[in-house]
Parts: structure tokens; sequence; C-alpha cells
């Protein structure tokens, strides 16, 4: 198993990001992905997460009417568009893939939101 995060970078409060999650190794369409964030100097915590044909996706009341949970599982690929950002959201951001109770994680990719 193996997931990929990519679209992390320095951005402007009010500025919009699309983080990326490639994933390999197991049968993607099969199973419910999930975005969370590291704040520095806290606790890793669930973002979002998304059911395999994407017909349900459920947020954090911290990002909801803000951020957007997506798959493609053409592309074995989840995303995290995420509008409006602000100082607050700056973390590390991670996707987690859950297969046969085993928790696998993507390497992270840095959101920094600062004037």
């Amino acid at each position: 198993v193996q997931l990929v995060e990519s679209g992390g970078g320095l951005v402007q409060p009010g500025g919009s990001l699309r983080l990326s999650c490639a994933a390999s190794g197991f049968t993607f369409s099969a199973y419910g992905m999930s975005w969370y964030r590291r704040p520095p100097g806290k606790e890793r915590a669930l973002v979002a997460n998304i059911t395999s044909a994407g017909g349900s996706t459920n947020y954090a009341d911290s990002v909801k009417g803000r951020f957007t949970i997506s798959r493609d599982n053409a592309k074995n690929t989840v995303y995290l568009q995420m509008n409006s950002l602000k100082p607050e959201d700056t973390a590390v951001y991670y996707c987690r893939a859950k297969l046969s109770g085993i928790d696998y994680w993507g390497q992270g990719t840095q959101v920094t939101v600062s004037s």
C-alpha cells in the first residue's frame, strides 16, 4: 500500500489549495478514504472522509462549507479542495486508508496559511 500526497504549499488567508493523494497497492475503489491534519504542536485529527464510491462524505465542523473531499476511482486518487483558508488551517495534511483494520498513511504535505 502506498499513499502519496501532493499539492501543499504557502497560501494567503482566503486563498485556495487542492490536495491530491495518489493510492496504489490495493483496490482503491473498494475502500473509503480520509484526510487528516496535524497542526503545529497538536494531535492529528480527522478533516474529512468519503465512502468507496464517493456517495457519502463527512467533515469536521471546522472545515464544513470550506473544504470538499472527492475521489476519482479511475485515477486511484482522492482530493481535498480547500477554499477560504484560514491561518488555523496550517498543518501537515495526510491521507489515510484503512484496510482490514490496519491504518495506512501517506508521508503528508505541508499547508501553511499566512500573509
